[in-house]
Order: structure tokens, then sequence, then C-alpha cells
């Protein structure tokens, strides 16, 4: 049997929701308890059922309850009233439609303690988790519990295996993702990602007895981890341990349940970047897809006053992907490795100096980064931008050392018949072998790029230009030795065409002001601050000269008794301040003006060299092949990024000139022939 036909039969209960008028974005929310439901009552009955078989039927039969009771519960799969002690399912339940309400409840409570919880039986106002309490009594209102209930009674899964069994939840969830999509930038991960990453590991991981521990940060409802496990188990010998965190309820509800049934798996519910609740364990493999692009404002002063030295750099606060990225590598023992999904933000977002840019730097330093793996497009359930997956690996091969491998796997895809959503491309089998061949070969391909880790940093070097004039002098020498500016004291002001020789407040709007200070307080200021000398002409008088900004020489110029002097490029600097009255004046607005050099801030980005002195080098040999103008050097910062489109980049093949010149004759063709066709 085939465990995927259930698929459509647990969908077509939602025929009865639309016909309660219950809204499909609201369906997810009904069939998520109920799911989880008939999984553990499999489950259960299952395990019972191996109980039996192992005891042999008639030691069971004497079996004293509280025995039997010890006994399941040492399994810590739950237990459960009804099926263990009245030998009562669901189905047996449903068949008494005047006693059901009572028996269902009854049922219901006679789970453990720790599955009510789960299931939110007794839900009040606190965590619901799946909140089965309050969709019962919605479907109460609608009259329509009995219907439901019995619907999902009718789905057998106890001939499945806790591996098909997952497989069946991940379709289901996908759809519930695929409806609800409640929380921006949170993306169900599809089967053939789940393959391709556990493929990724199960290639790197060696055979031994050592327990292989396997973590997610953000297991949602459990299908990446438990998928990557499944298959890991399929593949490998070595025995597998889950452990998992996620803090949406029914999400953490169903994962926590599918947990109770694989051997040691710990699932735990809470904000994993606030709360680590395995604070004290390392793992050996780490795999994750956190949300992207979503804010983490909500929790800012926990992330920047959090103690446990993980967060080397905090990022925007509107994306915290490379939180979570810094909180896995974390979580990695001295041999580890992970691979985490994540979009191209993490790749190439913020300039060097920046958080982001510093974070790649720390990776890359730590030499924690194998390879990255552009998937293509249409890859996910509701987004269609291209993902990545990052390869850490604390344990790399001797060759790999210090080197990151680029594969562009953007067209290793076969097209969906169907599509799933914005999925309309899935990463077949034939690709995922093509993929993994590559990343082991580690070598250059066509689609796959190996550099030095060093190829990803570049200098960002800031330096101080000094603009000049066309005959190349700037006004800095027209200054005392120590001197960054000369003051004048302006006795006229020509502005274009308006001379200023009183400075006075000009009001806006008609407004009064009691005192010049009460003006000067709210921005109400000389219209003299405005002046923008290249604009139009500005001359300043003093009682011994003139000055002003010559455009076309873009020099400054002085003139004593009709004398010019051509004192270099530079800036006329024109301030304004409110002084207090005092013995010999009254309160006023003084305008000061200053000549200043004309400095320009730039950056230049320039290739990064390992070796400082050869560094040094290469942004010396840049700035004299650049930069023509006087500069002095400020600070140069690293910055690190991975750009797959200027690596990967292929120009589109131009058309011949021939080909479109004909083309064009043949268009002209038509015209003429259609212009003698026109009838007059």
């Amino acid at each position: 049997m085939n465990i995927l036909q259930y698929e459509s039969k647990i969908w077509a209960t939602a025929d009865l929701l639309r016909g309660s008028g219950i809204k499909e974005s609201e369906w997810p929310s009904y069939m998520m308890p109920f799911f989880a439901l008939t999984m553990i009552e499999s489950r259960l009955v299952r395990m019972f059922d191996d109980l039996k078989a192992e005891i042999g039927e008639e030691a069971f039969a004497n079996i004293h309850k509280d025995d039997l009771y010890d006994l399941i519960k040492d399994k810590g799969q739950g237990y459960n009233i009804y099926i263990f002690e009245k030998n009562q399912t669901l189905t047996d339940i449903c068949k008494n439609d005047k006693s059901f309400e009572i028996d269902f409840d009854a049922y219901l409570h006679g789970f453990d303690g720790e599955t009510k919880d789960l299931l939110g039986v007794d839900a009040t106002e606190g965590e619901k988790f799946l909140d089965i309490k309050g969709v019962i009594s919605k479907l109460k209102a609608k009259k329509v519990l009995l219907g439901y209930t019995k619907l999902w009674s009718e789905i057998d899964l106890k001939p499945f295996n806790n591996s098909e069994i997952t497989t069946l939840e991940e379709h289901i969830k996908r759809k519930w993702a695929d409806i609800s999509a409640e929380t921006a930038g949170e993306q169900y991960t599809p089967d053939d990602v789940i393959a391709l990453i556990a493929e990724i590991i199960a290639s790197k991981i060696e055979e031994s007895d050592k327990l292989l521990k396997i973590y997610d940060c953000t297991c949602g409802g459990g299908n990446l981890l438990f998928g990557v496990e499944d298959r890991i188990n399929a593949k490998s010998k070595r025995l597998t341990q889950t452990y998992g965190q996620d803090w949406n309820d029914a999400l953490y509800a169903l994962a926590k349940i599918e947990s109770r049934f694989r051997p040691d798996s710990k699932i735990e519910h809470g904000n994993t970047l606030v709360e680590d609740k395995f604070y004290n364990e390392e793992f050996d493999v780490v795999i994750a897809n956190p949300p992207y692009g979503v804010s983490w404002k909500g929790y800012q002063k926990d992330i920047e006053n959090d103690k446990t030295d993980r967060f080397k750099f905090l990022p925007s606060i509107s994306d915290g992907q490379l939180l979570f990225m810094q909180h896995l590598v974390s979580k990695l023992d001295s041999f580890g490795m992970g691979v985490v999904v994540h979009n191209g933000s993490t790749l190439f977002s913020g300039d060097a100096g920046s958080a982001e840019s510093n974070i790649r730097k720390w990776m890359l330093d730590s030499d924690i980064v194998e390879a990255v793996i552009q998937l293509p497009t249409d890859e996910f359930f509701n987004t269609g931008i291209y993902t990545y997956l990052w390869v850490l690996n604390k344990n790399k091969k001797p060759l790999h050392k210090d080197k990151v491998m680029l594969i562009n796997a953007s067209d290793k895809f076969k097209p969906l018949k169907k599509s799933k959503g914005s999925k309309r491309k899935e990463v077949d089998e034939a690709s995922r072998i093509e993929i993994i061949y590559t990343l082991t070969q580690y070598q250059d391909t066509d689609y796959a790029k190996v550099f030095d880790k060093e190829f990803f940093y570049f200098n960002k070097q800031a330096i101080i230009l000094t603009n000049v004039d066309e005959y190349g002098n700037g006004f800095e020498k027209k200054l005392k030795e120590g001197k960054k500016s000369e003051k004048l004291i302006p006795t006229k002001i020509n502005y274009g065409e308006r001379e200023l020789t009183e400075f006075v407040i000009t009001t806006f709007d008609d407004k009064q002001f009691t005192s010049l200070a009460d003006a000067f307080e709210q921005d109400i200021k000389p219209f003299i601050t405005s002046i923008d000398y290249k604009e139009q002409p500005l001359v300043i008088s003093t009682t011994s000269a003139k000055y002003w900004f010559d455009s076309e020489r873009e020099t400054l110029v002085k003139e004593v008794n009709d004398k010019q002097e051509i004192l270099g490029r530079g800036k006329i600097i024109v301030k304004s301040a409110y002084k207090n009255a005092n013995k010999t004046q009254s309160e006023r607005i003084e305008i000061s003006v200053e000549l200043t050099p004309d400095y320009q801030k730039d950056y230049e980005i320039i290739p990064f060299h390992r070796d400082e002195i050869t560094n040094n080098k290469a942004i010396a040999a840049f700035m004299s092949q650049y930069i023509t103008k006087p500069f002095t050097y400020l600070e140069n910062v690293i910055g690190v990024e991975l750009n797959f489109n200027k690596i990967f980049y292929k120009p589109e093949k131009l058309r011949e000139v021939g080909d479109i010149l004909a083309e064009i004759d043949a268009i002209e063709n038509e015209l003429k022939a259609l212009e003698s066709g026109l009838v007059l």
C-alpha cells in the first residue's frame, strides 16, 4: 500500500468545512489537530499490537492494569485509556451518535497529560498548541462535529511505519503552508530539497558506532528534520538522534508528537534566538530553513543582551537569517557539518564593515564554509526566488582548506507536470546525483568553481580627495601651516542680483516673533544661509579685498585694488549664529564666512590579497592607475560578499548585424505590399 493514497482522502475532509462556510485559509487550523489525533492513535494501536506479539496473547491477557501502564509508559509514546484498557478507537466511538459527544470527550481526556497538552484538550487562554478544544467548539456550533470526526476515523494509518507516516505528514503540511502562509518569510522545505540536503550530509559523514546527532533550530512541524533523518538512515548504518526547536505552537506540537515515535528524539518549544533549549549541547549535523526577511525587533533587547557569545555581530533588524546562521555555527561540534537554506540576501547584503559582511568574513576566516549551492527558481511553494544551500564543514579535507566552492545548480531541475503553488520545478534524482558528484570532486566545471576564500574579500579603501582647479591647484596651498580654513569678516555680501547689507531675519507666513532667539530656535534663519556659491555669483567683501568662486576655472579668486589672485579650488562656507545682547551690541544674528579647501570623501573597491604587504601594494597600484587628484588615505575596511551573478554571468549573445538588416528589409517589403493593397 502507498500511504500517499490517504493524501486526497485527508483533504476530502475539507469539503465538509467548505460546506459549513469555513474559509479556506482557516482549514489548516481545523485539520491539524485531527490529523495529529489520527497519527497518535494509529501509532499507539500499532505499538499495542507489537507489545501483544512480543509478550504473547496468553501472557498479555493476564497482565495487571498497573503493570500494563508501566510497560507502555516506559516506551514514552503516550497512553490512552480507551485504546489500551477498553480496546476502543475513534472508529468505535463514532458508531454511537447518541453518546458520541460524551464518549469523544472522555476519549480525549483518556490520553496522558503531555498528549492532552499538545492536542490542546484542556486549552485555556495560554498556549493552545493544536487547540482541539477550540476546534471542537466551532464544529459543534456548525453541527458537524460527528460527521467531521467520522471522516478522520476512516483514515487508517496503522499499517505504515514512522518514515511512511512522516512522508504523508510532509505532503499535508506543505498544503497547509501553501494555504495559510501566515508568517512572512517562512518557507516549507519541499521533498526534493530535503533529499538533496540529506544526500549532501550522507556524502560527508563516515560510518562509525558514534551516535549521529542532528539538530534543526527552526524545525517547524519537523518535515526537514525527520525527512533528513529517514533518508540518512536509509543510506547509512549510523544510529541517529534528532533535536529540534520551534516557537509556532501548532507546528511544535506536530513535531513533538512525531518525535515520541522516534528513538530518543527531543523537540522543544520556544524562540531559539532568545532561549536556546539545547544550550549545553553540540551536534554532528545542523540543518535549518529559517524564515527569510523577518524582523527580530520584537525581541531586540534579548538579542542585544545575549550572554552566550554565539552572536558575533548583529545584522539588520529587518532580517534575522544571519542570527540563525551564527547560532547554528555555535552548535557544531569540533568535526560537525551542516546545510542551511537561505535566500540571496545573506550572500551580499550589507556593505564592507556592516554586520552582514562581518558575519560572512567571520565564517570564512573560521574556514567553516565549504560550498554554497544556488538552487533553481520556483523551487518553493510560495516564492519564486533563488534560494541557496550553505554547506558548512568543520572537518574539511586537506585540499578543501581555505577554499569555497560555488555551484550554480539553477539549471539542474526537472519541470513539474503540474505546478504546486509557486513550485514549478524540482531537483530530480539525476540532478541531485550530479550535484553531489560535483561537490565531492571539488573541481571546476562549467557550472561550479572552487576559489581561495580570499577571492570573496575586498578592500573598501576610504580616501580624502582634494579637488583642484584647472591649473591643478587647491586652496590648502594658500593656508598657513596648521590652519584648516581662512576666516573672513564680511562687510557686504552680494548674491546674484541681491545685495545684503543688514543681516535680518526673513520671516515666513507673516509670523511674528518676540525675539531673534525665538525665531532662530524655530529654524527661521537669514536667507544667506541657503546661499550656494556655484548656483549664483557670490561675492564676499571685506575691508581689504573681495572674494568669489570662478565657476569656469573652478577656483577661488581674491581681488585687491583691481588685481586678481588665483587661490586654487576651494569652498565658500557661510554660517549664521544667534548672539545675545551685550553692553555694546543688541541681540543679533551674526554671519561668518570661511574659505576652506574643497575636500571630498570617496571610497574605492579594490581586490583583496591575503598577504598584507601584497595587499598594500595592490591598493597603491590601483590608486596610481585610477586616481588622478591629490588624495589622503583614510581607513581601509575588509568586506566579504559571494555574488553568483558576477561569477556565473553569461552575456546574452548579440545578433549579427546582417541578420537584423535582413529582418528590417523584410518588414519594409511587407509594409510596401500592404500599402499597395490599400484602396483610397
